[in-house]
């Protein structure tokens, strides 16, 4: 499934203040600030008074920021929730990580959407229990607005390799779940970061999988997730075709270049059109 909602977000370190322009200018469709991983223990406290200069510099403008907070389950992550209801700007996408139960996404709206009502928050699936739970997690109430799953994680707690294979059936359920649900799904990230042959593979194979977008950790992935988890030209005219075999049939089974399509062609093939024909 092709959207814009989000192709590409790029993390960046919250203590790494000199890259957050990089980081708004670099195209990415969400801009992510990351309190978690990338931040060592002693650096917590710090990176969470710098990271509200994410949602205020000048390059922010127009840009859609989201922060990346600690598990909540631990006291930096419930300081971060603290903080980040006093920011000046608050952010609008918020990433819970290592959700295992609805109750976690829960607790985090109600402590920020009391301060921020529109506030979308992303559930990254990265443990056995998460991945058991995540058709739960995905209906939650709130529903969260993504599930993204976390292969670092979630490798390091079956004792496997991080490789495409022996997470191929835990990224296939999250998936399922979030589709179920009728929300987003996307990627973890390629961590080898000089090898764009690896991340257009992992691309690919995530796009095909059905999930619509994945996590980049430099500005040089993004122009490749954006273009692969985007439509070419071919794939558009392609669905002008169905589309207009589907008006000419009155929605029945028809066929366009020797293939049978019927509704859920169309169907596809409209809402591919609505988002990304610039044609309208």
């Amino acid at each position: 499934m092709f959207t814009r909602y989000c192709r590409s977000m790029l993390c960046t370190p919250a203590i790494a203040v000199d890259r957050y322009a990089n980081c708004h200018r670099s195209g990415a469709d969400i801009c992510l600030v990351d309190l978690e991983d990338s931040v060592p223990p002693q650096a917590k406290a710090e990176a969470r008074i710098r990271a509200s200069a994410f949602f205020t510099g000048e390059s922010a403008a127009g840009r859609r920021c989201a922060v990346r907070v600690n598990v909540i389950t631990e006291p930096d992550g419930m300081r971060d929730l603290l903080a980040l209801r006093e920011y000046p700007v608050r952010p609008s996408i918020v990433l819970v990580p290592k959700v295992e139960s609805p109750r976690d996404i829960e607790i985090v709206a109600r402590l920020l959407r009391p301060v921020r009502p529109d506030l979308e928050l992303c559930a990254v699936i990265e443990t056995p229990r998460g991945v058991e739970n995540a058709t739960a997690i995905a209906a939650a109430s709130p529903r969260p607005r993504a599930l993204i799953f976390g292969s670092a994680d979630y490798a390091s707690a079956l004792g496997t390799q991080l490789r495409w294979g022996p997470l191929a059936q835990a990224r296939t359920r999250v998936v399922n779940a979030a589709r179920a649900a009728e929300v987003e799904a996307i990627d973890s990230p390629t961590f080898q970061l000089q090898d764009l042959t690896a991340l257009r593979r992992e691309a690919i194979l995530a796009q095909d999988l059905g999930f619509s977008g994945k996590i980049a950790l430099h500005p040089r992935q993004v122009a490749i997730i954006n273009q692969v988890f985007s439509p070419d030209a071919e794939s558009l005219e392609a669905a002008r075709r169905v589309v207009a075999a589907g008006q000419r049939s009155g929605q029945g089974i028809t066929t366009v270049d020797g293939v049978m399509v019927g509704r859920p062609f169309f169907e596809a093939s409209q809402r591919l059109l609505d988002e990304f024909d610039p044609s309208g």
